[in-house]
């Protein structure tokens, strides 16, 4: 591609880019007419961009084939000579990739590290599924080996648990499954390490030789007992993998698998003729490493291995181990075979149809021991066979060597013999959380995740104790490098006091009761970590007062028990239910005294709150005073108990919330349009355009000032000027030195002096941790 020599050419091509990010198609179109012949193929010599890289990566498709059908070439490179369409692919921009594709880009150019388009598309995602889809249709090389001797199967399949689609495509569109790393490594190693026994498999019956060796000796069997990855070896065994191999440092599988405690593999690898008592060379054995790693079920395998280990009993033989696992890595497609001849569904088949269709696929056995397994499954001795009862395998394998015998010991239930009648409540707590939704467009992360607001100037000019006298006097963003776009969790923000990153999001669109995992609302981690401020704003922009969590908690809920009274008061004064009910019969007076907080536990009972109420297990506010408040909170619920009337049993149960309190209002206040700063509106709202001049109202292109009043004077067509100005960047008001010690002042008299310490709890932690400790002083 064309690189820049001159200056002119330099200030041409970064003009274009510009505008390509700007979407100026007006101005891209009189720069490649009037600039520099070929400029829209020119490379950035600052970033080694072109024109149509930016638009791929940007995953503009419109703009893609804007620039094609303006002459730009579907192959430019940039500097490390990565093409648009790899760009696409890299980010998962299927749209652009097919414009790219329409246009005839080579699908089998390679960087300047040898790695084609198909490297750039190894993500676990559907947008990449797509974008792989649309390459091997292209033509792209399944065979591409990059500089670094890296192979594309076999980096593929280092991820195969993940990317078990694209592995599988790989290998049906031609992949070599012997071909090798620079180290040996072999697409089987990388797989069989990466855990995934269906791309094991794939390479498997596609030809990989299943006993290949790397540099180090080390087998495709030393890779999946290391993760022990038991359906790995199943798999192997089935292909008639050796496992007694020795690597260089001595090590057989058994070895690593002893060492990282997988049990169960090191059982299936002693069965399958893997010897335990082997020594490697520093002397040591499987079960010495096993024991000195602290693994004890991994330790009592091997020693029960070392024991039975060569010693041939009833259904082990080896012919019958391998013939057993190679008739469970075909099971699918050797029940398939016998259903073509029991065409009624009744799992019986005729003896010679067995016989012939284990024949028919190779089956490690010999004729003589075929038909001496067909003869055991013969019931009725009509000369039909139980084809199911045979690939159960429970006469001619010992029930040890099963596939079942692996899978772990269920306990069963043990049978009511006069147990205790009634016992404790016990509440159904149903612990869960929600998926955090799919991509945004643009293959931006899910909506709970927002932009993050990264403030950067030249600290050489300004700073927080000296901002420019006016908003738009910072010009920084001209000329210093932009922050890499960051995102952060919604309710991270929140919790950090993250004012500019969540107005950004609520202006764009985002849902000011955007639930994370948890299924908590902005508002509710606002309320439970005390941003007193971010409650306001939240409540403010429409955040709901009383919504619910999947425990039935409010976010009045939420502030008693972090002992907030600011942010009780704030919520009640705004509709907040003083008497809402959680899950287990929790109110947030139940929640204040948990957390052992004077002002809030006595500003609720003054409100006039349910006091009689009952939770779940049958506990009032007194017994939870007693049990977790100090005396001062006790005395408070103690003398507003005893000033009570008496009730029966049924008028003690609170109900579901009341009218009380004055809680009456409910809603939300109008929505502003900043966060508490000084300059928030000017930070994020465009200037409006004035309305008039004092030759009238102007319309379209500017004129001189000699037209401007003929046409005003002539006719009297009144034309209006379009003089809007949008800053790339407005300085973002920071708090100086001051302010954020007034801050930390604040926070001292809400939290107490030990908030600045990395030990600081807040009020419910800090009782409960309390608690723990007067109990365990006692003990």
């Amino acid at each position: 591609m064309p690189k820049t020599i001159s200056r002119l050419e330099t200030l041409q091509i970064c003009k274009l880019l510009q505008c390509v990010r700007l979407k100026d198609k007006k101005q891209i179109e009189k720069l490649s007419e009037k600039g520099v012949p070929h400029l829209i193929n020119y490379i950035d010599p600052n970033e080694g961009n072109t024109a149509l890289t930016i638009a791929a990566g940007a995953n503009d498709p419109d703009m893609v084939e804007f620039l094609l059908n303006i002459g730009a070439h579907p192959d430019v490179m940039d500097l490390k000579g990565r093409t648009a369409a790899m760009c696409a692919a890299e980010l998962g921009n299927y749209e652009c990739l097919e414009k790219l594709i329409a246009a005839g880009a080579n699908m089998t150019l390679v960087d300047l590290q040898g790695k084609g388009i198909l490297f750039y598309c190894i993500t676990s995602t559907q947008r990449h599924a797509k974008c792989l889809e649309l390459i091997l249709a292209a033509g792209a090389d399944v065979n591409n080996i990059a500089r670094n001797g890296c192979p594309l199967l076999t980096l593929a399949c280092e991820t195969a648990a993940e990317n078990e689609e694209l592995c599988q495509k790989l290998l049906e569109k031609g992949s070599d499954p012997n071909v090798m790393q620079k180290s040996g490594n072999t697409a089987l190693m990388a797989a069989a390490g990466s855990g995934s026994a269906k791309i094991v498999k794939a390479i498997l019956e596609k030809g990989g030789d299943v006993n290949a060796l790397d540099a180090r000796k080390n087998h495709a069997a030393h890779f999946a007992a290391s993760g022990g990855h038991l359906e790995v070896l199943q798999v192997l065994s089935g292909y008639g993998a050796n496992f007694d191999q020795t690597n260089q440092e001595g090590n057989t599988p058994i070895h690593l698998a002893a060492k990282g405690g997988h049990a169960m593999c090191c059982k299936f690898l002693s069965q399958r003729g893997c010897n335990p008592k082997s020594k490697n060379k520093e002397g040591a054995t499987a079960r010495s490493i096993a024991k000195d790693e602290g693994h004890k079920e991994a330790s009592k395998e091997v020693r029960k291995a070392e024991r039975t280990f060569g010693k041939v009993g009833k259904n082990n033989e080896p012919w019958t181990l391998a013939f057993y696992d190679w008739m469970m890595t075909r099971k699918e497609k050797i029940l398939q075979m016998m259903t073509q001849f029991d065409p009624d569904g009744n799992g019986i088949v005729s003896k010679d149809d067995f016989i012939d269709t284990i024949t028919g696929l190779q089956g490690p056995v010999e004729e003589e021991e075929m038909k001496r397994l067909a003869t055991l499954h013969d019931k009725n001795r009509d000369g039909n066979i139980d084809y199911n009862d045979f690939i159960a395998a429970k006469k001619w394998v010992n029930k040890n060597f099963l596939q079942s015998a692996f899978e772990g010991k269920h306990k069963k239930k043990k049978g009511k013999k006069g147990g205790k009648k009634g016992g404790k409540f016990k509440l159904v707590m149903p612990i869960c959380t929600q998926d955090e939704g799919p991509r945004m467009d643009g293959g931006a992360p899910p909506e709970i995740f927002i932009p993050h607001h990264i403030h950067f100037t030249d600290t050489g000019r300004f700073d927080r104790d000296h901002p420019p006298a006016h908003p738009l006097q910072d010009d920084s963003a001209w000329y210093l490098q932009h922050p890499e776009k960051t995102y952060i969790n919604l309710n991270e923000a929140v919790k950090d006091g993250d004012f500019d990153s969540l107005k950004t999001a609520l202006q764009r669109g985002v849902h000011v009761d955007t639930r994370d995992k948890f299924f908590k609302t902005p508002l509710m981690t606002a309320c439970a970590v005390g941003q007193f401020e971010m409650v306001k704003y939240l409540v403010d922009n429409g955040a709901q007062i009383n919504a619910r969590d999947n425990f039935k908690w409010t976010p009045l809920h939420h502030a008693c028990h972090a002992g907030q009274l600011d942010i009780v008061q704030y919520l009640i004064d705004h509709g907040g239910e003083i008497n809402a009910t959680t899950m287990n019969g929790g109110t947030p007076l139940t929640r204040a005294i948990e957390s052992s907080r004077e002002a809030v536990v006595k500003y609720l009972i003054d409100l006039g709150v349910k006091i009689q109420t009952e939770n779940k297990k049958g506990m009032t506010p007194l017994d939870i005073a007693q049990a977790w408040a100090d005396w001062r909170v006790l005395e408070i619920v103690q003398r507003k108990w005893d000033t009570l009337p008496p009730t029966d049993d049924k008028k003690k149960k609170g109900g579901k919330g009341g009218k009380g309190g004055k809680g009456g209002k409910g809603g939300a206040a109008k929505r502003p349009t900043s966060a508490p700063s000084d300059w928030g509106d000017l930070a994020h709202q465009p200037h409006k355009p004035k309305e008039s001049t004092a030759m009238g109202e102007l319309t379209g292109h500017r004129k001189g000032s000699i037209l401007r009043a003929a046409s005003a004077l002539a006719g009297g067509m009144a034309e209006q000027e379009d003089i809007t100005y949008t800053p790339l960047k407005v300085w973002t008001k920071q708090r100086n030195t001051e302010e954020l010690i007034h801050e930390k002042v604040l926070r001292r008299e809400r939290f107490g002096w030990e908030v600045d310490f990395p030990d600081f709890e807040m009020p419910f932690k800090k009782n409960l941790s309390n608690m723990i400790q007067e109990l365990a002083s006692e003990n």
